[in-house]
């Protein structure tokens, strides 16, 4: 019982976080669609002034309220390394995840903290600034708004469908690849969609599965992951075991992974 109490307490942060995340939004909503200084980083991903924006209040915030918690953030990462070693406990912030849909103009980027406690995300908030809409986790599962003060509902993942599921896939992957993917997961349907946004569409009941057979890094899935757990939705390897966080020795890169709704 006293497993269960920690982990409802850890889950009811992402309500903090929720606050934070929409803090960061109305930071970089201004940047979208305009002309921005995009800059290269050294894996040939852009970052921008809003990434940069995001992730000073988003830091500056949770040393606020978390004092006590390390916060790795993707910016900070790429400019000056990854540490070498984390403890149990830490934050992973992605300012701006989905970029390259930002300065496409596109709406689906989002803001996200996660928080890892002994190498599972426990709580977590993402925010799609485009739309204001928020999700975020909570003692009683996950709550969603449409910007700060809203009304918030509940969300659950849904069941399987019978007939033609729905894939989210990233707007780059090729034709055969997808095809590939349909044929082992039993997909029908698919649409291309950046970012984490497709998690918490996963985790709302508007998609049903998200197979990502490429890198990622541990802030750009942590947030999501714990909301589509919290929804009663599955986030593993392709081969169905447990993903885990904190990976210090690797860059704290991601490998494969699948999600899922219930």
């Amino acid at each position: 019982m006293a497993h269960a109490n920690l982990a409802e307490d850890l889950a009811s942060w992402g309500r903090d976080l929720a606050t934070i995340v929409e803090a960061a939004a109305e930071v970089i909503l201004p940047f979208w669609r305009t002309e921005l200084d995009v800059v290269r980083k050294a894996d040939e991903s852009p970052v921008t002034e809003a990434d940069k924006a995001g992730e000073r209040l988003i830091l500056a915030r949770l040393a606020e309220r978390f004092p006590e918690i390390p916060a790795i953030s993707e910016e900070h990462a790429c400019e000056f390394g990854t540490p070498d070693a984390i403890g149990p406990r830490f934050f992973l912030v992605d300012p701006v995840d989905g970029t390259k849909a930002f300065v496409r103009g596109d709406p689906n980027f989002t803001v996200n903290i996660g928080l890892i406690d002994n190498g599972a995300p426990v709580a977590g908030a993402i925010c799609a600034p485009a739309t204001g809409e928020v999700w975020f986790t909570s003692a009683e599962g996950v709550l969603k708004r449409e910007g700060p003060g809203g009304a918030e509902i509940r969300v659950q993942a849904r069941a399987w469908p019978e007939g033609q599921a729905l894939a989210l896939v990233s707007h780059t992957m090729k034709e055969e690849r997808a095809a590939e993917l349909a044929a082992q997961y039993g997909f029908t349907l698919r649409a291309p969609m950046d970012s984490s946004i497709k998690l918490v569409r996963i985790a709302e009941g508007a998609a049903d599965i998200y197979p990502r057979h490429g890198p990622t890094m541990e802030w750009d899935t942590a947030a999501g992951h714990a909301i589509l757990v919290a929804a009663g939705g599955r986030f593993t390897t392709p081969e169905g075991e447990a993903f885990t966080y904190g990976k210090a020795d690797q860059g704290f890169r991601n490998g494969w992974f699948v999600a899922r709704g219930a």
